[in-house]
């Protein structure tokens, strides 16, 4: 084992979690500041799949085109705030420059890098936290209206078998055998085996951070103003002294780069969901997905969830909860054995940057300061793989696993 540190880590997202997490291992001190709570923003109630497979980015040749019409529709897959567009501008100009071919297939790559990575390490932080039970391989299951759609998202599963992740192809009859309750609209389906879920992901941040606490990780429940090498200044003036830091506070991270000297185009990219009660669909046991829509239908230990979608805001925008409705109706229509009554809307802000890779990197400012940040709709599945690359780079080793050059904050400049 390396020298010992005390870590201050900012953020009480998944991230933060289980980055703190993997630092117990090094045996390394541990402080957690966050400002609102634990699972505040986007870990509270995302879509609470671990989604081992999903290493295609959004931001792919030919995307202007679809952009262009999803733009236009205000509750489509991927949308605007049209208010906001100014604002957002600049992060839609880097989206768009990263859907080159080569943009592309890096990101493709080092997607796949991250996925083995965390597929290899969260058996092994279930296994120190004892939260085994939480996680249960269910499989995701995309479904098509149309043969052409289902060939053309096909090419984008042969990047996937390329990088060895398994998948099965179903065409109509076996399809609605696999997975009765659907609408006979649909005619094929591909089979995910490795997506797993977590039972609810707040449950489960919040099981995490007691399995801290009684490692003795303190708490703090405080605003960050900024860093600086050794010290961290809270927003009521008091400070923390630290020899390292890590930055994993979702969209919010911004602002505390912007202050160590980098400019990082990260958004808060708002998703939506409508979860309903457990009574809704007794029956479901895999992860739905609506690739054509951009959303997805969830079993939880609780409920059933029903959300997904992308839409560009400023991070302070208020809420258009009709999208939570516009979806919840598309899977009334799409799944006749879904009962959509009874269920509780929200909205969260996933940290999303352009070329849809997260930045794990030191800061321009020192060393000493580290970014964990900008995962987008993985950070629950790649919270484990950041935590073991953190560590790495907290004992000054450069991870080999992974291309670090794609994961860097430097790439902006």
């Amino acid at each position: 084992m390396g020298k010992s540190y005390h870590i201050v880590v900012v953020g009480g997202g998944i991230i933060g979690l289980n980055t703190a997490e993997r630092l117990l291992v090094d045996g390394h001190q541990v402080t957690l500041v966050e400002k609102t709570g634990i699972a505040a923003g986007a870990s509270f109630g995302n879509a609470a799949g671990l989604a081992f497979s999903d290493i295609m980015p959004l931001a792919s040749p030919g995307i202007v085109k679809k952009a262009i019409k999803w733009f236009l529709d205000p509750v489509g897959p991927f949308a605007v705030v049209p208010q906001d567009l100014f604002k957002v501008a600049p992060w839609l100009f880097k989206f768009l420059k990263s859907s080159t071919p080569t943009q592309f297939r890096t990101s493709i790559d080092v997607q796949a890098s991250l996925m083995h990575l965390a597929a290899e390490t969260y058996p092994k932080m279930l296994e120190r936290t004892g939260l085994q039970e939480m996680v249960r391989t269910n499989g995701a299951l995309h479904l098509y209206e149309s043969e052409a759609s289902f060939n053309t998202d096909l090419e984008k599963w042969k990047f996937r078998e390329k990088h060895g992740i398994p998948f099965q192809t179903y065409d109509k009859t076996a399809l609605h055998q696999f997975q009765p309750g659907l609408s006979d609209k649909f005619v094929a389906g591909i089979y995910a085996s490795t997506w797993k879920s977590v039972s609810n992901p707040n449950d489960f941040c919040q099981a995490i951070f007691d399995y801290l606490t009684q490692k003795g990780v303190k708490m703090l429940q405080k605003g960050v103003k900024n860093l600086s090498k050794g010290v961290v200044t809270l927003e009521d003036g008091s400070q923390i002294k630290a020899d390292k830091m890590v930055i994993a506070a979702g969209p919010w991270s911004k602002t505390l780069a912007e202050g160590l000297g980098d400019d990082i185009p990260l958004i808060g990219e708002r998703g939506y969901n409508t979860t309903l009660p457990k009574s809704a669909w007794q029956d479901l046991d895999h992860t739905l997905v609506f690739s054509d829509h951009g959303f997805v239908v969830t079993p939880l230990a609780n409920g059933v969830r029903v959300g997904g979608a992308s839409e560009i805001a400023a991070l302070d925008s208020p809420a258009n909860y009709k999208r939570s409705e516009h979806m919840l109706t598309k899977a009334e229509k799409f799944l006749p054995a879904l009962n959509t009554e009874g269920g509780e809307q929200w909205m969260g802000r996933r940290p999303t940057i352009p070329d849809t890779l997260p930045v794990i990197s030191y800061s321009s400012a020192s060393d000493d300061i580290i970014y964990a940040f900008g995962h987008g709709h993985l950070g629950l599945t790649q919270s484990t793989a950041t935590g073991e690359l953190v560590a790495q780079l907290i004992n000054g080793k450069i991870p080999n696993t992974v291309n670090m050059n794609a994961l860097s904050a430097s790439r902006f400049k």
